[in-house]
């Protein structure tokens, strides 16, 4: 008897108008990750900060993303995806202006912190929406469509940049975004109605205020502490919120395993050796991605003295290679698992980085550039890999809460590496040395994640 194949399945247009629909949803809270790290500089001059303050503008928001998420689960289970996609991007929209209107760089932080907040409810209702569309029709095809502003955001971002500041002045950086989510609210009536959850068992139906209020404030005082320590470990500003925000974490962690009832992370699923150690290495690979988003372009225009154009021009290589193997890392994590691929984008990433390390203003940029190119390359083996290894094993009550925590901790990789990379850069007594540290932290960090890869859960290799 002989298997006949099953009818190809195709995106209908129903589901296609909502996946458009999502992905111009998507494209500024994704550009926006990237399109003001090439600004640093220049908002530090124009506000007159230095760098430990301005690289809050990235670590703020980025840690806005993160303590959204938990946020994106109760909103959509208490009001459905439609309504919580919309007051993500009101609220995306709101940060967006008042970025565009701020008066120095405290101003500047907080708005960032809350158009972080809105970006943070859009990039997780994406999949729940493309579920809720296409009913598990050709899913694979609605999210490969949805997954370009994603792809694409690490070359545009950084480009984009680099005009509007070329031509216009760094507000355009966020008035920018103005017209895109106008266009995304309206797009967004074609988005799925009510599918609202109430069922008393479900405990993302219930916002944990306490866990809430102990969470986001200790990691921004652990963060604060971090940031102020080229002031010295010793110093006030830096063991006051440092041992603060220790203490508030503990006890969310204290309390988040004692209490009964699931709180707004569910920290108890790090018992599960593939969550743990996904998690682990997102974070790793965090520090990877962000922290080198902060550092490169601050690198091209302090250390080289380029413009802020062509240090954008500089980072598309990175872009590229990471939208190249991106596409085939999926295929490589089936094959061989996800533990060697891994491993093998880490390892990459610290080579590639080695480079910076030893550059100076006499350097050729050419080098550099193609150094960026397998740089990129190694950072797109990373994030499938690590993800889907999070889930071997874990049970289907548990994978809610492990796609949550991933996400959560992949950006506060990014955070903590973006502040602890900013301190190695302003403790040093030139720009150069400076650079050179933080480049050759990076790379240690970047080792640290081939050994967590190593630890994670690997399916055997497909025959």
């Amino acid at each position: 008897m002989t298997a006949t194949a099953s009818p190809a399945q195709t995106i209908d247009p129903a589901t296609r108008r909502v996946a458009w629909a999502v992905i111009i949803g998507l494209i500024a809270p994704i550009l926006d990750t990237t399109i003001t790290t090439i600004a640093l500089e220049t908002l530090g001059r124009d506000l007159d900060v230095p760098v430990s303050t301005i690289q809050w503008i990235s670590t703020g928001y980025l840690l806005a993303l993160a303590v959204a998420v938990p946020l994106a689960g109760w909103a959509a289970t208490r009001f459905g995806s439609r309504v919580a996609w919309i007051a993500g991007l009101l609220i995306f929209l709101l940060g967006s202006v008042l970025c565009a209107m701020a008066w120095d760089a405290p101003s500047l932080i907080a708005f960032r912190v809350l158009q972080g907040l809105g970006a943070g409810l859009i990039m997780p209702l994406m999949m729940s929406i493309l579920v809720s569309a296409s009913r598990g029709v050709a899913l694979g095809q609605v999210i490969a469509l949805v997954s370009m502003p994603t792809a694409l955001g690490p070359i545009l971002g950084p480009v984009l940049g680099g005009v509007i500041l070329n031509w216009l002045n760094w507000r355009w950086l966020f008035l920018i975004n103005v017209p895109i989510v106008a266009v995304a609210l309206y797009l967004a009536r074609r988005i799925p109605g009510d599918d609202r959850t109430r069922g008393a068992d479900d405990h993302h139906a219930h916002l944990d205020v306490v866990g809430l209020l102990l969470l986001a404030p200790g990691l921004a005082l652990i963060l604060l502490g971090l940031s102020n320590a080229h002031a010295g470990f010793v110093s006030r500003s830096v063991m006051i919120p440092l041992v603060v925000g220790v203490i508030a974490l503990g006890v969310f962690v204290v309390r988040s395993l004692v209490s009964a009832r699931q709180g707004i992370v569910d920290i108890r699923i790090l018992a599960h050796r593939a969550v743990a150690a996904s998690s682990a290495g997102l974070f790793a690979f965090g520090i990877a991605s962000f922290g080198a988003m902060f550092l490169l372009p601050l690198f091209f225009q302090q250390v080289f003295g380029d413009s802020v154009l062509r240090a954008a021009l500089y980072l598309i290589p990175q872009g590229v290679g990471a939208f190249v193997t991106r596409g085939v890392a999926g295929k490589l994590t089936d094959r061989f698992g996800g533990r060697w691929v891994a491993a093998c984008g880490f390892v990459i990433v610290a080579g590639a980085t080695v480079p910076f390390a030893f550059a100076d203003a006499g350097t050729s940029v050419i080098w550099l550039m193609i150094a960026l190119l397998f740089r990129g390359l190694g950072l797109g083996l990373l994030l499938s890999p690590i993800m889907a290894a999070g889930f071997i094993g874990v049970p289907d009550s548990a994978r809610q809460d492990t796609s949550m925590l991933t996400r959560i901790t992949q950006q506060l990789g990014g955070s903590f590496g973006t502040a602890i990379l900013a301190v190695v850069v302003m403790s040093a007594a030139s720009a150069a040395a400076g650079f050179s540290a933080a480049f050759w932290w990076s790379v240690v960090f970047a080792l640290v994640g081939a050994v967590l890869a190593l630890i994670l859960p690997s399916r055997p290799a497909l025959t």
